[in-house]
C-alpha cells in the first residue's frame, strides 16, 4: 500500500533551483510541510510563497558547519520533528585536478559530503526515538564510478555512498531507512544548464533528465511501505550508458 506524506515533515536541502525545488513543488502537493533550505534567500522565499502554507524557507550557507546545525534545530522547533532529510544540496565541480582550485574543491567537500554528516546526526535520534524516520541523499552516478572529467567531485560523491551504505546498516534496527537517488546527467542549473530549447533538444536526444524525473523517483522511494527500502537508485538518460 502506497504510504501518505500527508503532513510529514520534510528537510529539502538545495531547495531554491533544480531538483529541490522539482521536490519541493512535487511533495507539496502530496500534502507535506516542507522545510526549505538554500542559501539564495530571495529565491528559497519566492518558491515558499508559490507553495503556500506548505513551505517554509530556513536560508542557510551549508558549507557553514553551524549554520547546518542551526537550521535543524530551527526546523525542529517550528515543526516539533523531521520526518524525512533529503540531504540534496550540492555543488558541481569538474577539470583537470593540476589546474583546479584546492579553495572551490574545499567548498564543494562541506556542502556535497560534510554538510550531510551533520544534518543527518542532527536528524537521526528523534527519528530513532519514534522509530521512523527516512534519509535520502541526492548522490551521482559519479558516486558508482570514478569520472576522470571530474575527479574531485566523484570523490565527494563516493564519500556520499559509503556513508549512506554505513548508517543504512546503522539506522535500520531503529526503523529509519537510508538510500541514495544517484542520476546521470540532470538539466538543470547545477550542470550548467537553463535555457528552455537547449533542455527539451537534450530531452528529444535522450541525453538528459528534467530535474521533475528525480522528483518522482524520490517521490517512489518515500511512499513506499515501511517494510521496504530503495537502497540505491540509479537513473540514467536513455542515451547515457557510463
Amino acid at each position: 500500500m502506497r504510504k501518505t506524506l500527508t503532513d510529514k515533515t520534510i528537510i529539502i536541502t538545495g531547495a531554491s533551483s533544480g531538483i529541490g525545488r522539482a521536490a519541493a513543488r512535487t511533495l507539496a502537493a502530496e500534502g507535506a510541510r516542507l522545510a526549505l533550505v538554500a542559501r539564495d534567500s530571495p529565491r528559497l522565499h519566492a518558491l515558499a510563497e508559490s507553495l503556500g502554507e506548505a513551505g517554509r524557507a530556513f536560508p542557510a550557507d551549508l558549507a557553514r558547519p553551524e549554520e547546518t546545525d542551526a537550521m535543524v534545530e530551527a526546523v525542529e522547533r517550528a515543526f516539533g520533528r523531521v520526518d524525512v532529510l533529503f540531504a540534496n544540496a550540492g555543488v558541481y565541480i569538474p577539470g583537470e585536478v593540476a589546474q583546479g582550485d584546492p579553495d572551490a574543491w574545499e567548498r564543494m567537500m562541506a556542502i556535497n559530503v560534510t554538510s550531510v554528516f551533520r544534518a543527518a546526526r542532527r536528524v537521526l535520534p528523534g527519528m530513532m526515538e519514534r522509530g521512523e524516520g527516512d534519509i535520502i541523499v541526492t548522490s551521482s552516478i559519479s558516486g558508482h564510478q570514478a569520472l576522470h572529467w571530474e575527479p574531485i567531485y566523484s570523490a565527494s560523491k563516493h564519500a556520499i555512498r559509503s556513508f549512506v551504505h554505513g548508517l543504512r546498516r546503522q539506522a535500520l534496527p531503529h526503523g529509519v531507512r537510508v538510500g541514495s537517488i544517484s542520476p546521470g546527467v540532470v538539466l538543470n542549473e547545477l550542470w550548467g544548464i537553463d535555457d528552455p530549447a537547449e533542455i527539451e533538444r537534450r530531452l528529444a536526444e535522450k541525453t538528459g533528465l528534467r530535474s521533475e524525473d528525480i522528483a518522482e523517483a524520490l517521490l517512489f522511494t518515500l511512499t513506499r511501505p515501511r517494510h521496504v527500502t530503495i537502497r540505491d537508485m540509479v537513473i540514467l538518460p536513455a542515451g547515457q550508458d557510463i
